[in-house]
């Protein structure tokens, strides 16, 4: 697969001359950052969005730009309430949507936390984990069947993967000493390989799943870093490019950033991207050297890792898919 895209394309790039009128299309955390942009990219180009945020009042305040380019290209824009740290709350949401009964054609599992303090969410899981990949896991496996023949889930993940594989025997840091950065590496490696396991699990009926890494972008994620904890990542950032002989670490703008994630989406092939790991509007290379560089570390990608990821993560959620 070619691609004309790279790290500076923005969303307006990616979906040039593409209709998405008549598609459906649901985004998590639709309340800041990312999950705006990219619902306001697809609604700009005729899709019927469908955002979903853990405060309606603020994801009401911040996608006023959504609804306007919805009704300029005759899409639509709608919200729904959904507190991943909450099975509850991702319960209800699920039944809403299954109650509903209209289909989607992808689903872009875009909300996180990152680098959080040590925590649980309400139904007593570390904070990251818990967020990131559990509640995603419940809630899209519990809409599985809404999503179309031939429709997509994209899972937004991290270079941040590169910090740690899973620890399938102490997800919630029982007995390990807790670091906020191993375990965001631990909950984005867990998005790599629910998208995995997803993907080998649906492909039978043309539902392709990838994980995407958006890059580097000043957004809402960084809340629980001080300026002090964000010059060092960037330092070390720029010092593992600088030994790799890559260029210098620059952040990418909000549009530039999620135009992965609408890539994956819409506009690669279904088979190119299906069970893989995205990065800059491509598929990544597996790059298991050290540091914080481009690609994919393996395990990321192992399929018995994403079995027994699975097998975990029904266990913990306490239901079977």
């Amino acid at each position: 697969m070619t691609s004309n895209f790279g790290a500076t394309s923005t969303t307006d790039d990616v979906l040039a001359g593409v209709n998405l009128s008549g598609k459906r299309i649901l985004v998590t955390g639709a309340s800041a950052g990312l999950g705006v942009e990219t619902a306001r990219a697809l609604a700009a180009h005729g899709a019927d969005v469908v955002g979903a945020a853990r405060d309606l009042a603020k994801a009401e305040r911040a996608t006023g730009e959504v609804r306007a380019a919805a009704e300029a290209a005759g899409g639509s824009f709608t919200l729904i309430e959904l507190d991943l740290a909450s099975l509850a709350s991702v319960r209800a949401s699920a039944d809403r949507l299954n109650e509903d009964g209209r289909p989607f054609d992808i689903v872009i599992a875009n909300a996180g936390v990152m680098a959080t303090p040590f925590g649980h969410t309400t139904d007593g899981f570390e904070t990251q984990f818990g967020t990131n990949h559990l509640g995603h896991f419940l809630f899209v496996n519990r809409i599985a069947g809404l999503i179309r023949d031939g429709g997509r889930l994209v899972n937004l993940a991290s270079a941040g993967h590169r910090f740690s594989d899973v620890d399938l025997d102490d997800p919630g840091f029982e007995r390990t000493e807790y670091d906020p950065w191993i375990a965001y590496g631990r909950s984005k490696t867990a998005n790599v390989l629910f998208a995995v396991e997803f993907d080998r699990r649906h492909r039978e009926r043309r539902v392709r799943a990838a994980a995407v890494h958006p890059g580097g972008i000043h957004t809402e994620l960084g809340r629980h870093m001080s300026d002090e904890e964000m010059d060092a990542l960037v330092a070390s950032l720029e010092a593992a490019n600088a030994a790799a002989g890559l260029p210098p670490f620059t952040f990418k703008s909000i549009p530039q950033g999620a135009a992965t994630s609408v890539w994956a989406a819409v506009v690669a092939d279904a088979d190119a991207v299906g069970g893989r790991y995205c990065e800059d509007c491509h598929v990544a290379e597996i790059v298991d050297s050290e540091g914080m560089r481009d690609g994919v570390r393996s395990y990321a990608l192992d399929d018995a890792r994403a079995q027994a990821l699975w097998v975990l993560s029904e266990t913990l959620v306490g239901e079977r898919f």
